[in-house]
């Protein structure tokens, strides 16, 4: 969503939904999804709680179209590296990397929104829950297929080692226990794509 950079009058020019969820966003980012209340919304959004419920039958649902939100973001990087570097799994595969450590600085003051939520939301049946791990699987298929497009022997375990590293690089940028997080994680991915290339060799980051 849209930087929060003057955001009084950014904000008045927002249509009514599109005005609760950069609210919600801001609120769910900084103070937790359970802490924040429906009125408190409707105050951040320069709105009434009934005007929400006209868009969003519970605050549930609100939660849940904000992840979504999120994960389209997120599924947008790979649809980029795709067309960035086509017919170059190997480019693609970093490219994503780099999408992930050049947003970190920012999980260093909020947080990654997927780890917190599903922090808050211990119930599987919680429909933002579900969009999280639909979202998550839907990542691990996409990266598999690049995995597989790179002629790496074992695809689903480049991928399981590559995902394992991106999220972890997430988490520890969040508790501030790793610095250079990000240059760390770009020689670690490169690493793994590496040592996974077929012995035909697949595209590497730096093949011609």
């Amino acid at each position: 969503m849209a930087s929060t950079t003057r955001r009084p009058s950014r904000v008045a020019k927002l249509p009514p939904r599109e005005r609760i969820l950069d609210a919600a966003e801001e609120l769910f980012q900084s103070e937790g999804i359970r802490r924040v209340g429906v009125q408190a919304i409707a105050e951040k959004a320069a709105t009434t709680k009934m005007a929400i419920y006209r868009h969003f039958e519970t605050k549930d649902a609100l939660v849940a179209e904000w992840m979504r939100i999120v994960a389209t973001d997120y599924q947008a990087a790979f649809d980029r590296v795709r067309t960035e570097h086509p017919g170059r799994p190997g480019e693609q595969i970093m490219g994503l990397a780099r999408f992930i450590a050049e947003g970190l600085p920012a999980l260093s003051h909020r947080g990654c929104p997927f780890i917190n939520s599903l922090a808050e939301l211990p119930d599987r049946s919680h429909p933002a829950r579900q969009v999280i791990e639909k979202h998550k699987a839907d990542q691990t298929r996409r990266l598999v297929g690049m995995c597989t497009e790179a002629g790496m022997p074992d695809p689903e375990q480049a991928a399981a080692e590559i995902t394992f590293v991106l999220e972890g690089a997430q988490v520890s940028t969040q508790n501030g226990s790793v610095d250079q997080a990000g240059d760390r994680l770009m020689k670690i991915v490169e690493g793994i794509v590496e040592r996974h290339r077929s012995p035909l060799g697949a595209s590497l980051p730096t093949d011609g």
